[in-house]
């Protein structure tokens, strides 16, 4: 399968058996929500929510992604028509309570993270056995942003995970900031606006998967995770920031960092520096090895 993602849970290896499908949807969950950041990119937040008396239902798992965006994670054992509705469904009541749900965040993980949700960007993953071509769709007819993920058993303490459609929801775009005032030494802001440009054109050209989450400091491009986050134009450079791990790469001084430990915007600490054409003709390789790992 294409793009198949394998987990391991556990210290051992992946014993030489055929993938299956769990014996129980909560065998699933658990293993998910053990590993959920590593596997969606999403931190967790809450098991089993109740969505109260009146509405009746039980979130199967709540969590908040690395741009700050609420997601709700719906698990099927197999093949279910119903999964895609069911998630829509708890996400209408969630932006319905937003204070309930901040305070969640609050409690969980911190005042800041609570301050920062983007509730323009919700988002709804699906985990099941499979899903029909009816399904894949569905998920291009709604207006909010879905993600079908595929899952395989190999034993009992391994899972994989393979996207088979992931849709952006219609956020508002910011406008393009015009007329930048330009300090010594900048480059002319018409410039590094066709270059970060063309930094999205070949973003948008990995593959056609790929969506993009706008957030006031940066840009998230991403699968089912951030694998690359740009930073507006500065100065004299735009700054991109790759899902990869900085002690793999070769590092180039002025064109490639490891930032781990210092601030920046987005998810990612290899810092690519961007500052010619030619910049990115070298970066692409990277952002490349970072949609792969995504």
């Amino acid at each position: 399968m294409s793009g198949l993602k394998l987990f391991h849970t556990t210290n051992g290896s992946v014993a030489e058996v055929a993938p299956r499908l769990a014996e129980r949807e909560a065998d699933v969950q658990d293993l998910v929500e053990a590993h959920m950041e590593t596997m969606l990119g999403v931190r967790f937040l809450a098991s089993e929510y109740s969505t109260g008396p009146l509405h009746g239902g039980r979130i199967d798992s709540l969590g908040l992604d690395e741009n700050g965006a609420p997601v709700i994670v719906e698990y099927k054992r197999a093949t279910d028509a119903g999964v895609i509705h069911q998630g829509l469904l708890y996400l209408a009541w969630l932006m319905d309570h937003r204070d309930e749900f901040q305070r969640l965040v609050r409690d969980r993980l911190g005042s800041e993270a609570a301050g920062q949700i983007l509730w323009s960007a919700p988002r709804v993953i699906c985990v099941a056995g499979d899903f029909t071509r009816y399904d894949v769709h569905a998920v291009r007819e709604h207006r909010r942003s879905i993600d079908l993920v595929r899952y395989r058993m190999y034993g009992d303490e391994h899972i994989a995970l393979e996207t088979v459609a992931s849709v952006a929801g219609h956020a508002t775009v910011p406008p393009r900031r015009q007329g930048a005032v330009q300090g010594s030494g900048a480059v002319p802001a018409g410039v590094l606006r066709e270059l970060a440009e063309a930094v999205d054109e070949v973003l948008l050209g990995l593959g056609a998967d790929v969506v993009t989450v706008h957030r006031k400091k940066y840009r998230a491009y991403q699968r089912l995770r951030n694998f690359v986050c740009v930073c507006p134009p500065q100065q004299t450079k735009v700054l991109a920031y790759v899902k990869l791990l900085p002690k793999e790469l070769d590092l180039v001084p002025g064109f490639t960092r490891d930032v781990t430990g210092i601030g920046h915007h987005g998810s990612g600490d290899p810092e690519v520096q961007l500052r010619t054409e030619r910049d990115l003709e070298r970066a692409v390789d990277l952002f490349r090895l970072a949609y792969a790992a995504a």
